[in-house]
């Protein structure tokens, strides 16, 4: 069982733009995502991103592996029929003192068949690494989902 990151030293509870600008980073992220732009997707990834998932025996590794795994789930989604929508919410946005930002939050993921139904296929607890890519937006260096029916 994991539990809620604790504050760093020197941080506050509450930082509104940061988390303004983590809730839009996740907003555009999983738009892009679930419209199969991959490579725009893995963009929003450091260079060298782990992506670690429990379907998985081991974690995705950096920009080509994220985009070649979401690449081949779209292609699977498509065959079958089926849509997936992911919303990110209960951020909780942890800046850490080297500069990083810790975030935890619920994934809930909805699937729809074309032309038919939508349920709600997966609730998961994403904990991201985020830190600040060239230009100074936010990047996902380290994600690790755990998903509730496997815990």
């Amino acid at each position: 069982m994991t539990t809620a990151p604790d504050l760093a030293p020197g941080t506050t509870a509450w930082n509104a733009p940061l988390h303004a600008e983590v809730q839009q980073f996740y907003a555009h992220q999983m738009q892009l995502l679930d419209l199969a732009e991959a490579e725009r997707w893995a963009a929003t990834f450091t260079e060298d991103a782990t992506f670690a998932v429990p379907t998985l025996p081991e974690p995705v590794r950096g920009r080509a592996g994220l985009i070649a795994a979401t690449t081949r789930s779209h292609a699977e989604l498509a065959a079958a029929g089926q849509r997936h929508r992911h919303f990110m919410g209960m951020l909780d946005v942890r800046p850490r003192p080297d500069g990083a930002v810790a975030v935890r939050s619920y994934a809930i993921v909805y699937a729809s068949e074309i032309g038919g139904e939508s349920r709600v296929h997966r609730v998961c607890v994403c904990e991201d690494v985020l830190v600040r890519g060239g230009g100074g937006e936010l990047q996902v260096s380290a994600r690790t989902v755990t998903r509730d029916d496997l815990a």
